[in-house]
């Protein structure tokens, strides 16, 4: 069985032997590294299943460093940080981690999540072994997703989406001309790692439109955002 291993970016050594410590008791393995630099020389050499970033690193930080990674990978990502404040909580899921934690944090607890995301990796991977033989394809106007390969099309050209992207429009998609509240769609796409606020929405539906600019993605003031259709 594979062990996946995950790298602890921390500044502070006994921050990382701690946490180093509970997920190797949980059959994880782990790397250790101080500094942002070293994260992305492993990254480009030998990248790991999972990040464990602090954010205030000397030198590049953690934000930074996360938003490097995002644009080559969807590898998942844990945040830490002293700071606990909503705007390093959003900037954070704007850039791309799947979750956050505020420092002093349960060991237990960041291994918990740990868990969590790799079962959900898990889940995906096994869907893609084993695809389901029907509703794997959604159409809305010009638009069509292929959900057994998580591809998506506008018109003729294939678009590139990262995995919150999809999420979005896959929610969107399947029920189009329904206007959807931020607080349901924040819940669609990162479920149990939702914060509170819309702003990580609003981000990801600026994102869409960058992409697929004749996308009629419309925003409902005052609620949310539908996919409108048949117009």
């Amino acid at each position: 069985m594979h062990a996946y291993q995950i790298a602890v970016v921390d500044d502070d050594a006994q921050i990382r032997d701690i946490v180093e410590a509970y997920l190797q008791k949980e059959g994880y393995r782990t790397i250790q590294l101080s500094t942002a630099e070293e994260a992305w020389a492993l990254w480009k050499s030998q990248p790991p299943d999972m990040w464990i970033l602090d954010i205030m690193l000397p030198g590049m930080n953690g934000f930074e460093l996360c938003r490097q990674i995002r644009k080559e990978a969807e590898v998942p990502i844990i945040m830490i940080s002293a700071r606990d404040e909503d705007v390093d909580k959003i900037l954070g899921l704007e850039l791309g981690s799947d979750d956050y934690m505020t420092k002093p944090f349960s060991p237990r607890e960041l291994v918990a999540r740990v868990n969590r995301l790799f079962h959900r990796l898990g889940s995906i991977q096994q869907e893609k072994e084993n695809p389901s033989p029907s509703g794997t394809r959604i159409e809305a106007g010009h638009l069509r997703l292929n959900t057994e390969e998580r591809r998506v099309f506008w018109r003729e050209d294939e678009i590139e989406m990262t995995a919150k992207e999809y999420k979005l429009l896959q929610t969107l998609a399947e029920q189009p001309n329904r206007a959807f509240s931020r607080d349901e769609l924040l819940t669609f796409v990162w479920s149990d790692q939702y914060f509170g606020s819309d702003r990580a929405i609003d981000d990801l539906v600026k994102r869409l439109r960058r992409k697929i600019n004749e996308l009629p993605l419309e925003t409902v003031w005052g609620h949310g955002y539908r996919l409108r259709t048949g117009m």
